[in-house]
């Protein structure tokens, strides 16, 4: 059942695709928004609180939705896990700002393609040459590809329906709060920075392994081994690190940006980023969503075997 509701999920985010403004997504945000308003008092159990507050009613309703509607028919149960998926996944969420960047790129529009990165990332990429907006929108495209596919389908297949929604729920958390800076936010987003940290362990060493298996093993490997630490968050590093190795393209490194330069750890082996590595990072992509689907249909065959 886990493998069809994956198989027909993806198949209708491809037709009928939701945009990162989605209203499921904007309600949550909003609710997330209010719940720090009343709750950031800048201590660390403020943030215990206000996140539990966001997550806990979400994860019971959808697992008792869940028993309940399979108790009814297991078909019913079924389309819930497909509901979930559909509404927990964003391939299209990323894939478009990606694809718009590398038509722009091909066309020689930088400004054009300055514009679209600048939209996805939250930040100015005014100043950023051809080959450093290629190199973040790979950066950008892997990370994405991670949180919104990926890591969702590992907790999915973990801990069913409840499983990607919470770790939707968490990235979320993690990004809206956990990585505020301002001192007036205080310690509130600690425990959503570290929940999400081990809660995204495996599935994250779960995407680096696959990137390796269906790219350049050896390389990813090395590179996963050798520089993911440099990167400023862990976790990050280690998917950048074992993507760009696999399809022999260097990400991280200088940033031409506020007039200055931006140093970043160099992540992979290879060449400088260009369009045609956007396209290899796309055959990425897709070769590990496949590898994933395939190694799902093979686990939900032994275990219909008995």
């Amino acid at each position: 059942m886990k493998f069809l509701s994956l198989v027909v999920a993806l198949l209708l985010e491809q037709v009928r695709p939701l945009r990162q403004g989605n209203r499921v997504y904007l309600l949550f945000t909003r609710y997330a928004m209010s719940i720090e308003r009343h709750f950031n008092g800048g201590q660390y159990r403020h943030g215990v609180i206000g996140w539990l507050l966001v997550v806990l009613p979400v994860v019971l309703v959808t697992v008792a939705a869940h028993l309940l509607l399979a108790r009814v028919s297991p078909w019913l149960g079924w389309l819930w896990n497909v509901a979930v998926l559909y509404l927990t996944m964003g391939f299209r969420q990323f894939s478009h700002n990606f694809t718009d960047i590398m038509e722009a790129l091909r066309e020689g529009r930088l400004d054009v393609a300055r514009d679209y990165l600048g939209r996805w990332r939250g930040e100015s990429a005014a100043e950023f040459s051809a080959n450093e907006i290629a190199r973040v929108a790979i950066e950008l495209g892997l990370i994405s590809s991670h949180r919104q596919v990926f890591g969702t389908i590992a907790c999915f297949i973990a801990l069913g329906p409840a499983g990607a929604v919470l770790y939707r729920m968490a990235a979320v958390l993690c990004e809206k709060w956990g990585l505020r800076s301002d001192p007036e936010f205080g310690h509130f987003g600690c425990f959503a920075d570290r929940f999400f940290f081990w809660l995204d362990w495996l599935p994250s060493r779960l995407t680096a392994a696959s990137f390796a298996i269906v790219g350049n093993f050896e390389d990813a490997v090395y590179c996963w081994r050798t520089q993911a630490l440099s990167w400023a968050m862990h976790t990050h590093g280690i998917i950048l690190a074992s993507g760009a190795g696999a399809i022999g393209v260097r990400l991280g490194d200088t940033l031409h940006q506020y007039g200055t330069l931006q140093f970043r750890p160099e992540m992979g082996t290879g060449d400088e980023a260009d369009v045609d590595y956007m396209q290899s990072a796309v055959g990425l992509i897709w070769r590990a969503l496949v590898l994933w689907v395939f190694l799902l249909l093979l686990v939900s065959v032994a275990y219909s075997l008995g």
